[in-house]
Formats: structure tokens, C-alpha cells, sequence
């Protein structure tokens, strides 16, 4: 017991003192030692822990940092900004600064925080960069933000295929002082195209009489930089390599995408459909604007608003139906309901399906037949559920004849099937049509869906109320 009591003090101690970085650093920066000695201060800190404090810095302490701190531990330190904020900061560095930056970063960051930079001031720091980083840089900003060659970097090995081992070794120390991504050496034949990869730990073990053919992977994973984003995700999912080489369309190489590069991809894909299923043409975040945040929104409520007063006007077009059956009114909600929820599983379940780009029509066609199977067994059993419990409701509580409310709960039960069915094959439907035109499925946001199966679920309900409860069975007359 005694021991337990130690060890929680103690466990409480170490977490009443652990370090507040984001205090330690600013003391630092905000002290008035010699700029040498701030730089060996701050060298002890992770660079994250520093990015971590410049939105709590003033203007003026940030130019100290910028001019206080080496190029290539701020290009470090840019690393962990958000694009939009590197650009910011990077603005307020003289032109010769932010040139030096520049240069040593990863070619893609680079690539993505100038394109956030006025045009004239981009050209400038451009052109204050050594002819090879520029060559590099304008080759990546060459690409459409949706192309894979917009997120490669340069910064890899690459020897020829027909060296020795011990030539290969050479060339990988010659640019390893460059490269940091070393862990996979990248293979070209004399034209430049991509041969295959050696691990480097094969090379370091590979005795020198080993012919270097033998230690090429030929069927290592490639993209081409051309490639749409969507395209290459599930490719590049289905490998584990840290690096996958991008290639031009004459199969040249041209550099590679990292892992982090890729988590990346998939975590902005992911975010873009989230926005859209969501019913936003595009993401947010907790600092944008208000005008900026309306632009986003309005697009797809001024479509939702013109479709709900189509479901509205539908509605209208039964008021005779819901003026001799006002008790139907109460149960429209329910089906409502149910179509939609339906409607937005079988959009998830398409969505995720259309990623795979090798889909046939005969799959397709088995796509739209399974939702539209699991709608009818849930409608099904949901439908008998539903007619039993309704038309107890409307017995005991409305005080209404058995054979009028199970007339009621019959007509809900058959309209929840119907619904349900229909509402599967529209959510299966819409993202294969959008697909088709080659629009992102994700545009059949979960509201659309919605939206659209409250005007097949209103038609469904009402229409059935009119056939079967006023004219068939002549109820409210």
C-alpha cells in the first residue's frame, strides 16, 4: 500500500513538471541574447514544438525569428504549417530570406505555400532561387492541384542501372548530403526511364562482386504525375513502401511521393467528401470568414431550398387527402425519415464501392439490385413492425375502429416498403449517374439524397393514402 501511494506521487509529480516548450521557447525568443546563442537554445527544441508558438508571436518577434534562425531549420519549421499560414509568414520575410527558405523545403510544400503568394512577390523569390531548386519547383507547380505530380518531391537517390555495387555506393553517398529520403535508391536506364528500386539495406550488405541487377526490384509500385488524385489513392493504398516513384508519360522519371505525402492525399480526400456530403462545396475551418464560410454553405442550400419546395408543393397537392385524413399527418415524418436513412446508407455503400475504377457494367447493374434487395427485406420487416404498432396506436389511443386504424397502419407499412426500395436505388443510382458524366460522386451529398428521397417517400405516402384509404376503402368521405 505504502508503495502505491509513492508511486502515485511520484506520477503525479512528473506530470505536475513537465515542460511548457511553448513558455520555454518564448522566453528565449523574447530574451536579448546574442542571435547565436538563441540559435543553440532553440536547436534543442523539436521543430513542431516551435511552429507551435509563432501564432502567438507579434510581428516583430517574428522577423527576429526569421532573421535569428538558419533557412534550412525554418524550412524545417514550415513543414508543420498549414499552407495558407506558411505563405503568410513567408510574406513578411525580405525577398533574399524567403528565397533561402524556399530552396530547403520539399519541392511539393515550396511548390504549395508560393501558389498561396501573390503573383509578383512568387516571381520574385522565384527568381532568387538557384536555377536547379527553380527548374524543380515549376515542374511540380506544373500540375493541376488534383494531380499527383502537384504532391511529388524531388528529394530522393537516383543511379543508373548499369553501375557496380560499389559505384552505386558512391553515387548514394555523393547525394545523400542532399536527400533525406535514402532509405530507397530509385533505378534509370541511360535514357532517364524508370528500371526499378534497391533497398538500401541491400545495397550496404551487397557484397562488391555482386552484379547490381540482382538487387533491382523491376516490379516496384509507380504513378504517373498526370494522374488524377482519385485515381492513384487505392494504388497507392495497397502498398507499404515509404516512396512510390512518379513518372512522366514517356515513363521518365521525375521524382517520388513520400507516405506522409499520401496520408495526406487520403486525409484531403476524405475531407472534401465529408464537406460534400455535408451539403459544402468545400472544407472549413474555425478561422475562416463569414462571407467565406456562407459562399461555401449557400450553393447547396439554394438547391435543397428550391427541392423542399417542391416536396412542399407536392404535400399541397393532397390537401384533400390530408383534410379528410388529418391522422396521416402525423406518420409522415416516419417515412420521411426512414427513406432518407435509407437513401444515405446505399449512398455511403456506392461511394466507397466507385473507388474501385475497374468496376464493369454487369457489376454495377449487381451494385443497384443488392441495395435495392436489402431495402426491400428491411422495408419488409420494418413495414410489419410498423403496421402492427401503428394500428394498436390508433386503436387504444385515438379511440378509432380496428378496421380503420390497421386501414391506416397497412397503408404505412406498404408506403415504408415502397419507399425503402425506391430510396435504395436512388442512393445507389445518383453517385453511378454522377460517376458516369465524370462528376465526384461525393456531389450526391448526403442532403441531395435526402432531399430528393422526401419527395419520393411524400408522393409514395400521400399517393397510397389517396388510393387505398379514399377511394378504395372510401375512409374520410
Amino acid at each position: 500500500m505504502e508503495n502505491e501511494i509513492i508511486e502515485n506521487t511520484l506520477s503525479e509529480s512528473d506530470v505536475s513538471i513537465k515542460p511548457d516548450y511553448e513558455a520555454e521557447i518564448l522566453k528565449i525568443i523574447r530574451s536579448n541574447n546574442a542571435p547565436k546563442l538563441m540559435m543553440n537554445q532553440l536547436e534543442d527544441y523539436h521543430c513542431n514544438d516551435i511552429a507551435g508558438v509563432f501564432s502567438v508571436l507579434t510581428g516583430q518577434e517574428r522577423k527576429k525569428m526569421f532573421r535569428v534562425c538558419r533557412s534550412d531549420m525554418l524550412a524545417e519549421i514550415f513543414e508543420y504549417f498549414e499552407e495558407d499560414d506558411a505563405a503568410e509568414y513567408l510574406n513578411e520575410m525580405d525577398i533574399r530570406k524567403a528565397a533561402s527558405v524556399v530552396s530547403e523545403m520539399e519541392t511539393d510544400t515550396a511548390a504549395n505555400v508560393l501558389h498561396q503568394i501573390e503573383k509578383e512577390k512568387r516571381t520574385l523569390i522565384i527568381d532568387s532561387i538557384n536555377p536547379e531548386v527553380q527548374k524543380e519547383i515549376r515542374l511540380i507547380a506544373s500540375f493541376d492541384e488534383d494531380e499527383i505530380g502537384s504532391h511529388m518531391t524531388t528529394n530522393c537517390i537516383i543511379i543508373r542501372e548499369n553501375l557496380t555495387v560499389k559505384q552505386a555506393m558512391t553515387a548514394l553517398v555523393n547525394q545523400a548530403e542532399d536527400n533525406d529520403n535514402i532509405s530507397t535508391i530509385f533505378v534509370v536506364d541511360e535514357n532517364d526511364e524508370f528500371y526499378g528500386a534497391i533497398d538500401l539495406k541491400d545495397l550496404i550488405i551487397a557484397r562488391n562482386t555482386v552484379p547490381l541487377e540482382e538487387l533491382i526490384v523491376t516490379s516496384f509500385p509507380y504513378v504517373y504525375a498526370n494522374e488524377s488524385i482519385d485515381d492513384c489513392i487505392e494504388k497507392l493504398k495497397d502498398y507499404s513502401e515509404s516512396y512510390i516513384p512518379v513518372l512522366d508519360n514517356m515513363n521518365k522519371f521525375l521524382g517520388i511521393i513520400t507516405s506522409q505525402s499520401i496520408i495526406e492525399v487520403v486525409d484531403d480526400e476524405m475531407g472534401e467528401d465529408y464537406a460534400m456530403f455535408a451539403g459544402l462545396i468545400a472544407e472549413e475551418d474555425l478561422k475562416e470568414p463569414l462571407k467565406q464560410s456562407m459562399k461555401k454553405r449557400l450553393p447547396w442550400l439554394i438547391i435543397l431550398l428550391v427541392l423542399g419546395m417542391l416536396v412542399s408543393s407536392v404535400v399541397a397537392m393532397f390537401d384533400k387527402v390530408v383534410a379528410s385524413l388529418t391522422i396521416i399527418m402525423a406518420f409522415q415524418s416516419l417515412i420521411l425519415d426512414m427513406a432518407g436513412n435509407v437513401g444515405t446508407q446505399s449512398l455511403a455503400v456506392t461511394i466507397r464501392v466507385l473507388m474501385d475504377e475497374n468496376l464493369t457494367f454487369s457489376q454495377k447493374g449487381h451494385l443497384v439490385l443488392k441495395e435495392m434487395r436489402v431495402g426491400l427485406c428491411n422495408g419488409l420487416l420494418l413495414g410489419t413492425v410498423s403496421f402492427l404498432l401503428v394500428g394498436l396506436y390508433i386503436y387504444f389511443f385515438k379511440n378509432n375502429s380496428w378496421q380503420f386504424a390497421y386501414a391506416v397502419s397497412g397503408c404505412i407499412g406498404i408506403s415504408l416498403v415502397i419507399a425503402m426500395v425506391i430510396s435504395s436505388a436512388v442512393g445507389t443510382l445518383i453517385p453511378l449517374f454522377f460517376k458516369k458524366i465524370k462528376v465526384d460522386p461525393a456531389v450526391a451529398s448526403g442532403p441531395l439524397i435526402t432531399t430528393v428521397n422526401d419527395l419520393v417517400a411524400v408522393l409514395t405516402y400521400y399517393g397510397l393514402s389517396w388510393i387505398l384509404l379514399l377511394n378504395v376503402l372510401h375512409f374520410g368521405n
